[in-house]
């Protein structure tokens, strides 16, 4: 039983490792046109979109796909599916807390740090800060992100972040300032989208 737990937590483990070399490495390496790259970018284009379900959903069946045989075939067939389910669990978590970054409140520490932590990478520099979950793999590769208050554009700002006014709720002031207009033209969009692409910070 222990070394099944033992796979499990390995496989959860495994999966922030895929998480911040996937994002760092190929939703933000130098081509946008890697595998889920450009959904990525589009994502930081755009304030409320996310890639379908069902490309997650793909990319869920592809990973046991390749982690189960290939862990089985080490640890062996119990400990594998361990492994493997810790793995999946973990990256259905991190779809979970990622969504959730973006459309709710933090409710404890670690929602504020993840959540200041994440808005940093979308709004000072998202070359860095590539964990979303934990911030373990940017400290080992030195890729993490201190900055002391995240500079929001008032058109891409969290909604949870705002109140009836559209300013800054006071009890968000202390990480978060607002920049820009509230909303964006034509033009506003077109240079998200080209920022974006470009691995580039939002323009004001």
């Amino acid at each position: 039983m222990l070394e099944i737990s033992g796979a499990f937590l390995l496989g959860a483990i495994g999966w922030t490792l895929v998480e911040y070399m996937l994002h760092r490495f190929v939703f933000h390496g130098r081509s946008a046109r890697g595998p889920g790259a450009k959904e990525h970018r589009r994502h930081h284009a755009q304030a409320d979109y996310f890639a379908p379900a069902r490309q997650k959903a793909a990319a869920a069946v592809v990973a046991i796909a390749i982690v189960l045989p290939l862990s089985s075939a080490f640890v062996g067939v119990a400990s594998g599916a361990a492994f493997t389910l810790g793995f999946v669990a973990m990256y259905i978590l991190y779809e979970i807390l990622h969504r959730r970054a973006h459309t709710h409140p933090p409710r404890n520490r670690y929602g504020r740090w993840r959540r200041k932590n994440h808005f940093a990478h979308h709004f000072a520099d998202p070359r860095l800060a590539q964990g979303v979950t934990t911030p373990f793999w940017d400290s080992v590769f030195g890729t993490r992100l201190r900055v002391e208050r995240v500079r929001v554009p008032r058109r891409l700002a969290m909604r949870w972040l705002l109140d009836s006014s559209g300013e800054i709720l006071d009890a968000y002031t202390a990480d978060y300032f607002l920049v820009g207009a509230r909303s964006g033209d034509e033009t506003t969009r077109r240079s998200d989208t080209e920022s974006a692409m470009a691995n580039e910070k939002p323009r004001n």
